[in-house]
């Protein structure tokens, strides 16, 4: 395996890399993410917009399996302009993700106003990333390297880190920036679980990233908080960033239930 996906006629073929935490049989949520943001940007005009919203829709759990993805602009615009994308599977609908993006042109703002927050430091040293106890030795967990600032995915309670892809998105191609931010933006609530993994289940149905800028480089930091209420709901909010700084936000909305 080279890529989180292989291409295949029309079709994007799944590879292992791409299995999340909760079905070894199942995608995490980042990699079909990052391949619907990769859809959008093949849309016309991509170079003269940037992407500043994205709600991903997980309408059920998205098989390791050839999937196919489409795109188009639902509201077109000479400076904001509505797209949106859908990754089916024989046909069904399993992820969905509408969007903004607004045409991009110089403003002559004062510097105050632009400067860029600072984020967490990128850890010199990989140091200890223990994943969930899956029983699964290859999946996004080992295609992606994982450096913590703090916590850790096997401790409880907020949680830093950066990540950065081992294999590009897509067989033969360099991943682009806003694909190596979204298929970083939905950790957030795996590396700040707020119950234990062995006992519960904290599955996010859906995934929003508020885009300030794109990344510079290949690390993607993701600060992390979840909070769970005890009728079975959650959020997980996450800052993002790279190593010059903030990029944006990430909200998840997840499921908690008792295994």
């Amino acid at each position: 395996m080279s890529a989180f996906y292989e291409p295949d006629g029309g079709e994007y073929r799944a590879t292992e890399l791409t299995r999340g935490p909760w079905d070894p049989g199942a995608q995490h949520a980042g990699p079909p993410a990052a391949l619907l943001g990769r859809e959008l940007e093949l849309l016309p005009e991509a170079e003269d917009f940037q992407v500043s919203r994205l709600t991903f829709e997980i309408l059920r759990s998205i098989p390791i399996a050839p999937v196919e993805v489409e795109a188009r602009i639902v509201r077109p615009g000479r400076r904001v302009q509505m797209v949106e994308a859908e990754l089916r599977i024989d046909g069904e609908v399993l992820m969905m993700a509408r969007g903004w993006r607004l045409r991009t042109a110089p403003v002559d703002l004062p510097a105050e106003a632009v400067a860029i927050p600072p984020g967490p430091a990128l850890p010199s040293e990989p140091g200890p990333a223990n994943f969930f106890p899956t029983g699964e030795t290859v999946g996004y967990h080992t295609a992606m390297e994982i450096r913590f600032v703090s916590g850790a995915f096997t401790e409880i309670g907020p949680a830093a880190a950066f990540l950065r892809m081992r294999h590009p998105l897509v067989e033969g191609e360099e991943p682009r920036p806003l694909e190596r931010l979204l298929i970083a933006a939905d950790v957030g609530n795996g590396i700040s679980g707020a119950v234990d993994f062995r006992r519960f289940v904290f599955v996010n149905v859906d995934l929003t990233v508020q885009i300030e800028r794109l990344p510079e480089g290949e690390w993607i930091g993701v600060d992390a908080i979840t909070l769970p209420r005890p009728r079975g709901n959650a959020t997980a909010e996450s800052v993002l960033s790279d190593e010059r700084g903030r990029l944006g936000r990430a909200m998840q909305s997840l499921l908690v239930a008792e295994r």
